[in-house]
């Protein structure tokens, strides 16, 4: 997370009251000055003089007005979906993803490549062009976009897993943000792809009621992304969630051997079938194939157990799954999975699923991404009367 502005008090009060502005405008769609100051505990010339701020920079728009009782109708103000765009960038080890997304939260642009090296300055290359080509569909955004969200699989830095096959050797040793913040000049923030993908569930997947989640995704290994109290856990070096090197009882290896798109891809490849895309898999699934069934059995057997160490380490709301896995494969999952008795997540008449199936797609990554960009600028942090 970047830090706040420097400065007097007042300043980064100031900035932290347009923040509360903007992600009230975003959670209510549309509303007057007096009602925003009600809503933040604000006065109303202090909300008006950050609206007239925000009109002035584009990022908001005058929705007409409306009549609440006595006195002048008052004006509506909503977000300009063209007023500011965050970019999202997902590199894996076979090919580098990007997105556009514009206030809403909307994909206006998006474009994937297929790489087969993946060295640091290979990637700038590659990521520079994905850029500028997506200014050229969106020109409106060449001044407007706000920053660029960064996704790379774990873990960062020198640890003791790195080299697992999910991960881009060569990456452990240099500071990525500052690469890519000068590579493209936006302000950046790095992520894991299951941080990210737990992000953009709470811009608009199934998590945006939710508040405390644990998401647990499919890349092309497995990650798990972590929500508390709609702000990101990301650990001391930004590596909370590497659930997949996780050991598991009477398996051999640990979870991401039994749960994820690499186990299940290896499992087929023995079997002498080649799932190397969501489509294929989803044709295996559809086909009811007997090689993937069976991979199925185990995988919720061990997605039960990781249900056990998720519920009772981080006491959710809910653990949902999503990420490069088919929708039938991921409700199968959610359907089979045994959830354990002994869990304090284990609770009558709550209000959430204890499992559930959230966004999917080889993009769910990359527009989390750019979520994470539109979270920092939209977020509403107590704000500050003055």
């Amino acid at each position: 997370m970047l830090p706040l502005p420097t400065g007097s008090n007042a300043e980064r009060s100031k900035h932290r009251n347009r923040q509360a502005i903007l992600g009230q405008l975003r959670t209510a769609g549309a509303m007057g000055r007096a009602e925003i100051a009600r809503a933040l505990s604000l006065t109303t010339q202090t909300v008006s003089n950050i609206i007239a701020e925000l009109s002035q920079d584009g990022l908001l728009l005058e929705m007409g007005r409306v009549s609440a009782g006595r006195g002048l109708p008052a004006i509506q103000y909503a977000l300009n979906p063209e007023g500011g765009y965050a970019l999202g960038i997902e590199v894996r080890p076979d090919a580098i993803f990007a997105a556009l997304l514009d206030m809403h939260g909307k994909a206006v642009a998006t474009e994937r490549i297929a790489v087969s090296e993946t060295q640091p300055d290979i990637v700038m290359t590659h990521v520079k062009a994905l850029y500028a080509r997506a200014l050229d569909q969106v020109p409106n955004a060449r001044h407007r976009t706000l920053g660029a969200g960064i996704v790379m699989p774990g873990p960062f830095g020198e640890t003791g897993i790195a080299g697992m096959g999910s991960d881009l050797p060569g990456w452990q040793e240099v500071d990525a943000e500052t690469l890519f913040a000068e590579a493209i000049g936006l302000p950046v923030v790095l992520s894991n792809d299951a941080n990210a993908a737990a992000m953009a569930e709470r811009i608009n997947g199934v998590a945006q009621d939710i508040t405390s989640y644990a998401y647990l995704y499919f890349g092309a290994g497995l990650g798990l992304g972590l929500v508390h109290g709609g702000q990101l856990m990301r650990g001391a070096y930004g590596n909370a969630g590497e659930i997949g090197h996780i050991p598991i009882p009477d398996q051999s290896g640990n979870l991401e051997n039994a749960l994820s798109r690499l186990s299940v891809q290896r499992h087929l490849q023995l079997a002498g079938k080649d799932a190397h895309n969501v489509d294929t898999l989803n044709q295996f699934y559809q086909q009811n194939d007997p090689d993937l069934m069976a991979w199925l059995k185990s995988a919720s057997a061990a997605l039960g157990h990781a249900m056990a160490i998720v519920e009772n380490m981080f006491d959710p709301q809910t653990v949902i799954l999503g990420g490069a896995m088919p929708d039938a494969v991921l409700d199968h999952l959610v359907a089979h999975a045994p959830l354990p008795d002994l869990s304090v997540s284990n609770r009558p008449n709550a209000p959430h699923s204890r499992l559930m199936r959230g966004a999917s797609g080889r993009m769910t990554a990359t527009l989390g991404a750019a979520a994470l960009i539109l979270n920092r600028a939209l977020s509403s942090p107590v704000p500050h009367a003055h």
